[in-house]
Parts: C-alpha cells; structure tokens; sequence
C-alpha cells in the first residue's frame, strides 16, 4: 500500500469528535486549539444545515474551542457554493432556517415562491405541511431539486427528529423527483472544504464518527480517513463495511501530539 504524504491539514466532523450531547469530547478542545496555534489550514465540518458559523463558533467556544468562524463550513454553505457555481444569481425556494437562508442570500441567491431555479431543501426544528406542499408543487412545476444533507434523522433532548433526508424522500415519492445531495457522503463537501482552505487531498485527513458519512465521503474524496470511537460508529461495526478507515483511534486527544 502507498505510503501518504504527512499531513498538511485537517478536516473534522464535530457532533460525536468534538462534541459528544452537548459537551466537549475530552481532549477535543486542546487539539482543535493546538491546530490553530500550528497555523495548518483545517475545517470544522457540519451536515447541520440549522446554524450560521457565527453560531456555531459561540457555541464551541462556550466549550473551550478556540475557533474562528471562518474555520467551520457546514453543508448549507456547501449547498450555496455549489448553486452558485451552476447557476450564478439563480433563484430557489428555501425550507430551512438561518444556517441555509443566510448562505444562500450571501451566495447571491434570490429566495422567492415564484417559478424558483430550485428548491433547497434544509434542516428545520419544525417542518411545515404547506411548505413542503408548495416544495412538491414547484418540483412538478419544473423547479429542481436540492436538499443540503441526506440524514434521516436527528438528535433532540426529547429523543430523534426527523431530518432532511426523510423529508427528501416524502417529496420524493410525491414528485418522482430524487434531490441531489450536496452534505456527506457527498465528495462534493470534501473537495469544497479543501478548496476553502486551499489544502491538498494528498496531505489531508478527515476525521469522523461515522463510516457511512465521514469515512466514506473522506475515502472518495481521497483523504487519510480517521475513525474516533466517541460517536456513532464502533470498532466492531466498522468491520461490517466493504471499505475500511486508514485508521482508528479512541478520540481526538490521540492526534494532539501529530499536530
């Protein structure tokens, strides 16, 4: 097997490698504060379409992570770079909250209930009935289909909600339409991380909790791909999978010293 070059950078997923139900995995502070005393380019990531970086960075740094906002990239900005690219000053139909409504005005995006581009499906804490009816109508209508991650679920103190992924696929099946995902496992939130930091897949790592997202989007991507046992995934399910992480390791804190 060829060796990898060092690693230059580093991307991290943060719910279950930095923050484990509300609190900071130990040790993750201190390595997410030794990468920005290093000065190499890394990325927070996020399929979490809810939160602006600004939000997201008070809430790290409530924790103890010294982190700029600039150095999170979530897939609503995924999703914003990549409408912007395909179709610069487009207009979309948004479901979803200041996290993906943000990125996308700052992407130039008009938002609008008028024979949209697209419509751009997001996270929200309360789903609505006649929004996601007014989504399938200007699917059928012609408008394309977006949605920023493909996660069916997700975590609330009162247990799962429904997430982006199953909504997707309720419009889906009332539209024939299938969305295009742009969050994890999506290597399109890979190679537009990268291109945020100006890194190189060769000199880069990605480390995350889950082999379905993390693990394999960093792997298409062509990244050293690290598995931390403090979220979803485990040593022993991870052997269930036809690919394997480069390596795995206990948590963050293992890395601090390769930093």
């Amino acid at each position: 097997m060829k060796e990898r070059k060092p690693i230059e950078s580093w991307l991290t997923d943060m719910d279950g490698v930095l923050v484990h139900e509300g609190e900071p995995v130990p040790g993750a502070p201190e390595f997410v504060n030794r990468m920005k005393a290093s000065g190499k380019p890394f990325l927070i990531l996020t399929n979490n379409s809810i939160y602006t970086p600004r939000d997201l960075q008070a809430r790290l740094t409530r924790m103890g992570f010294e982190v700029d906002e600039q150095s999170i990239w979530t897939a609503a900005l995924a999703t914003a770079q990549f409408l912007a690219d395909q179709r610069p000053g487009g207009t979309a139909y948004v479901i979803g909250e200041a996290g993906l409504t943000t990125a996308m005005h700052a992407s130039g995006y008009v938002l609008t209930e008028f024979e949209p581009d697209y419509v751009v499906l997001g996270e929200t804490r309360t789903y609505s009935f006649e929004a996601i009816t007014k989504a399938i109508r200007l699917i059928n209508g012609g408008a394309r289909f977006i949605c920023t991650n493909p996660d069916a679920t997700g975590p609330s103190n009162e247990g799962l909600l429904p997430a982006a992924g199953s909504v997707a696929a309720m419009i889906s099946k009332a539209t024939g339409v299938k969305p295009y995902f742009v969050g994890k496992p999506n290597p399109m939130m890979m190679r537009s991380a990268l291109n945020a930091i100006g890194a190189h897949s060769e000199t880069t790592a990605m480390i995350g909790d889950r082999m379905d997202t993390d693990v394999l989007c960093g792997l298409e991507a062509g990244l050293e791909t690290i598995l931390v046992l403090t979220g979803i995934s485990s040593r022993m399910e991870s052997e269930t999978y036809p690919y394997r992480p480069s390596r795995i390791i206990d948590s963050v804190a293992d890395l601090i010293d390769e930093i």
